[in-house]
């Protein structure tokens, strides 16, 4: 094919579109009006259509001179790849079925999914060059001569993208054909936590487990581990391994219907945990195994206890309640107090807040409250502190008061400014106003804060929109003693004005205090059962379920509840080996969008250009090689010697 015609015939783009309107109609005609006359008579006159613009095109081809029909003859091809596209449709829909009474899937259902997959890549490989074939075309329409190799090239073009497009949708319908999942996340079972093992040994009363599992069994081996470091802790800790099929009466006096059962039982009180028998379908039971024997241990080994938690001042709940409540809830906090063997029940003037805290209460909880507490309310608080009753506090500075009638009797003070830190926060919404997320990890040594102290900058907690503690200056009666165990950064400043930018004039910045724990004894306490203990927070977003997801704030909690049940030797943290979610900081942020969107595309465009100048300065350090010379043999020369030469030639005789 020549890279040129001399002689310029100007192209019509009619045909072209006549085959596409063609094409239209049909699928207008199968798809849309799906059925009926319509659908029918659109189907028809679609065909009909292509049929046209295929004579058409071969029309227009033949008139052409034959050095020149390069563009035409590729488009009755591309044509011919639409027309069978139609056909192969029309083999595998319903005009078959009205056509022969019966579906080419039901006779033969291989040729069906051939001809299924065939059409649409047919029909995109005869319909997307065609449009590369006639924008080329309609850029030479008023030169002198049709450039046919740039014609060439723009059908390949066309081709090639069609093609790229039919391998993709083809490698997205296998691949969600297979379904093939491969776990390639690192797989370990939770080992004993200190807190596990703190509770089996402070065990007074021995405490049984038996493991229901078959013989040789993978899951039986990795749950067996597990209590060997249990065992080794406490000689009140027994475990026993049996087959459910084999030993019946023991596991129907356990209470066992299968294998795969974990019973953890104290006198007559059980608790069961159900792990798969498989090791891929149990990854991720075994990933929380301490977790769940922590809680079944200290389900069987304490008494029940039940958490109050104070209502009707706008405190904190766990969901939202209609669309004017959009604080965050605390559904999250409510579920640790079960898991650590709480009833949790709500306490309000209903439950005769005023006159009293139940006497069933062990521990008595005030999370976010916007509205004053009565002075009949507040008396009953101060009173049930005063005879050796738990109170967790958690304030907000946003309710804009300082609950005098709850903290005058502890000693404390809480200021209802925000603080807020321009270095050290959390990133929400990337704006200024994430200066209020105040993260620290300056904490005591006190028993209320011993897994944060313990692993201080590896553990640090977030307080959002937070308030601060202080001393009164008069102390209230009585043994009392108060401490604070969380103290912000000294770079935080109080945000006065609320502008999230630090004023010298009016605001300060210091190590404000976050946390604070008091206790409160008579003079013929001794032992610390016989005090009345209270942990007060200046900020009860840092309980919410947002923040609580954070390790640190779910640690504060649990080892404020510890602490407030007397159980701070359990304290500590719960091995969990399930996968967590990698959080960025805003600083890491900037690095990835930064070098996602700017460098990683400069590295490349940077290594293309070296490479293409190197290139091109090797080529024009290279000497070019001479062309060798051609003999002229004189005419006369040749024709008076003969092909073959030497001695031995023959002379004619």
């Amino acid at each position: 094919m020549a890279l040129t015609s001399k002689t310029n015939h100007a192209a019509t783009p009619l045909p072209s579109l006549v085959y596409g309107l063609g094409l239209l109609t049909v699928f207008v005609g199968q798809r849309i009006l799906v059925s009926g006359g319509a659908s029918t008579g659109a189907t028809v006159f679609g065909v009909v259509l292509v049929g046209a613009a295929v004579a058409w095109q071969l029309a227009v081809s033949r008139r052409r001179p034959a050095a020149e029909r390069g563009p035409e003859r590729a488009l009755l091809a591309l044509y011919g790849l639409g027309t069978l596209a139609l056909f192969a449709f029309f083999l595998s829909s319903d005009v078959y079925f009205h056509l022969t009474g019966h579906t080419l899937a039901k006779t033969w259902p291989r040729l069906a999914a051939v001809f299924g997959t065939l059409w649409p890549a047919c029909m995109v490989l005869g319909t997307l060059p065609v449009v590369f074939v006639e924008l080329s075309l309609a850029g030479m329409a008023r030169a002198p001569v049709r450039d046919l190799a740039r014609v060439r090239a723009a059908m390949t073009s066309g081709l090639g993208i069609g093609f790229a497009l039919v391998f993709v949708f083809s490698f997205a319908y296998v691949a969600s054909e297979r379904d093939i999942k491969k776990d390639l996340s690192y797989f370990r079972v939770a080992k004993a936590a200190e807190s596990t093992l703190a509770i089996v040994g402070a065990l007074d009363k021995p405490v049984q487990v038996y493991l229901f599992f078959p013989p040789a069994n993978d899951v039986h081996e990795e749950v067996e581990s597990y209590f060997e470091d249990l065992k080794a802790k406490s000689n009140l800790l027994s475990v026993e391994t049996h087959d459910q099929a084999l030993n019946p009466a023991k596991a129907r006096e356990l209470g066992v219907s299968g294998n795969g059962i974990i019973v953890i039982g104290r006198d007559k009180v059980r608790e069961q945990i159900a792990v798969p028998l498989e090791l891929e379908r149990g990854r991720d039971q075994l990933r929380r195994l301490d977790e769940e024997v922590n809680k079944r241990l200290l389900g069987v080994t304490r008494p029940p206890r039940i958490a109050y938690i104070t209502q009707g001042h706008g405190e904190r709940s766990p969901s939202t309640i209609g669309d004017t409540d959009r604080r965050a809830t605390i559904g999250l906090i409510r579920g640790l107090l079960m898991d650590q063997g709480y009833e949790v029940r709500d306490l309000g003037m209903a439950e005769g807040l005023a006159s009293g805290v139940p006497a069933d209460a062990t521990i008595v909880l005030v999370v976010g409250p916007k509205e004053a507490f009565l002075p009949e309310e507040a008396t009953a608080i101060e009173r049930y502190v005063d005879r050796k009753g738990r109170l967790l506090l958690a304030l907000d500075p946003e309710s804009g008061m300082g609950f005098e009638n709850l903290l005058d009797p502890l000693g404390l003070k809480f200021t209802p400014a925000t603080l807020a830190h321009d270095q050290i926060f959390a990133t929400r919404t990337f704006q200024t106003s994430d200066r209020v997320n105040v993260i620290t990890a300056n904490f005591s040594s006190h028993a209320s804060v011993t897994t944060l102290s313990r692993y201080g900058k590896r553990l640090p907690v977030v307080f959002p929109t937070s308030g601060h503690l202080d001393n009164i200056s008069e102390s209230p009666g009585g043994l009392t003693n108060r401490r604070f165990t969380i103290h912000a950064d000294n770079k935080t400043w109080n945000d006065v004005d609320g502008n999230f930018e630090f004023d010298s004039g009016t605001e300060v910045r210091k190590a404000y205090e976050l946390t604070a724990v008091v206790t409160k004894r008579t003079a013929s306490a001794v032992l610390p059962e016989e005090e009345g203990r209270v942990v007060v927070l200046a900020d009860s977003d840092a309980l919410t379920d947002v923040a609580v997801r954070n390790q640190g704030n779910a640690a504060l909690f649990l080892d404020a509840v510890r602490w407030l049940g007397g159980e701070e030797r359990t304290a500590g943290r719960i091995n969990n080996e399930e996968d967590v979610a990698i959080v960025h900081t805003r600083k890491q942020d900037l690095a990835w969008f930064y070098g996602s969107v700017v460098l990683a595309p400069a590295f490349v465009v940077a290594f293309g250009l070296a490479f293409t100048r190197r290139g091109r300065r090797a080529r024009l350090r290279k000497p070019l090689e001479p062309k060798p010379a051609t003999r002229t043999v004189p005419k006369t020369e040749a024709t008076t010697q003969s092909p073959v030469s030497g001695d031995n030639q023959e002379k004619p005789q």
